[in-house]
């Protein structure tokens, strides 16, 4: 076993496990253990999981993001203030201050990578999990938390006649099968796609005007099209399963963005000017954003008890 394998094993073991998991249970409500669509929710449940337990992370990004855009002002008196100043000196020094602002803010350029970053080991134990499957059924192996049964099984399975552990670069030739082809090329467009539309929304919708003209901003829009690039190149030699994974994954991000720009908007942005309209149409008071003072990431209002009022609490007279 290599250093990469040594390392992903339990990644690999966690993620096999959660998917037998789910299997089990849907072969116990009476779906056929070896079709592709038990396997396929499966791996469905194994995103519902991951991105369950990475919802604590997704607030602390939210939070990341509105500092980083808060702190662009004095980021650019920061650079104004060192412009053409190339001595290691005041290099130093600005790059002190930098990460002063960082702190004082509560962010740091890396926070909006976070759950990315965070799902990649599982993305990769993924992908070697369904890469392996057909070796492992012809040698009779194991894999991670699978039996030999259920390696079987997987190796098998498909959806639409496309084998859920095949690629569509692994598709031609004397292997070519025009459901891999199709499916693969449908799953990839639905991956990218997705992508691209949650990040637009968060840029076209849910950022300030000072954020819009930020150095940051430039960051931003370079990710825009490079994200789904790579993705959409990378995406020629993933097994089918995954593709399903990493579609589901970004179609949960592009829901889950879409709440957050609607209920939770980054102040100065358009989607919180919609929200201040919505909510003086209806006679609400506007409630603090997420990023302003006060401001609760988990809950859409604060909640307001009206016609009563607290009465001070008297302090105990001491005795003369």
């Amino acid at each position: 076993m290599d250093f990469f394998n040594t390392i992903l094993f339990p990644f690999q073991w966690l993620v096999s496990w959660i998917m037998t998991f789910f299997h089990d249970g849907f072969t116990f409500l009476g779906m056929d253990a070896a079709s592709g669509w038990t396997w396929t929710l499966s791996i469905v449940g194994l995103v519902v999981v991951i991105r369950a337990a990475l919802i604590p992370v997704f607030v602390k990004q939210i939070k990341a993001q509105r500092g980083m855009q808060a702190l662009q002002p004095d980021l650019r008196k920061l650079q104004k203030k060192y412009k053409g100043k190339t001595d290691q000196l005041s290099r130093q020094a600005m790059t002190q201050e930098q990460m002063a602002l960082y702190k004082k803010h509560g962010t740091n350029p890396f926070a909006a990578c976070l759950p990315i970053l965070i799902q990649m080991p599982f993305f990769f134990a993924l992908f070697t999990v369904l890469n392996g499957v057909s070796r492992a059924s012809e040698t009779g192996e194991t894999i991670g938390a699978m039996t030999t049964e259920e390696v079987r099984q997987f190796d098998d399975a498909s959806i639409f006649g496309a084998p859920l552990s095949s690629t569509f670069l692994g598709s031609f030739g004397d292997n070519a099968n025009v459901s891999v082809i199709i499916l693969s090329v449908i799953m990839i467009l639905a991956m990218t796609g997705s992508q691209f539309i949650t990040q637009k929304q968060i840029m076209a919708k849910n950022m300030s005007e000072e954020a819009m003209q930020s150095p940051f901003m430039r960051q931003q829009k370079l990710m825009l099209y490079i994200l789904p690039l790579v993705f959409g190149i990378g995406g020629i030699n993933f097994p089918i399963g995954v593709l399903i994974y990493w579609t589901t994954t970004n179609i949960w991000t592009m829901a889950q963005q879409f709440y957050v720009i609607r209920k939770m908007p980054t102040p100065g942005s358009p989607a919180a000017k919609a929200l201040a309209e919505r909510r003086a149409k209806k006679g609400l008071p506007m409630t603090p954003l997420l990023g302003e003072k006060n401001a609760d990431p988990a809950t859409e209002e604060v909640i307001e008890t009206k016609g009563q009022r607290t009465q001070p609490q008297r302090k105990n007279r001491k005795k003369k």
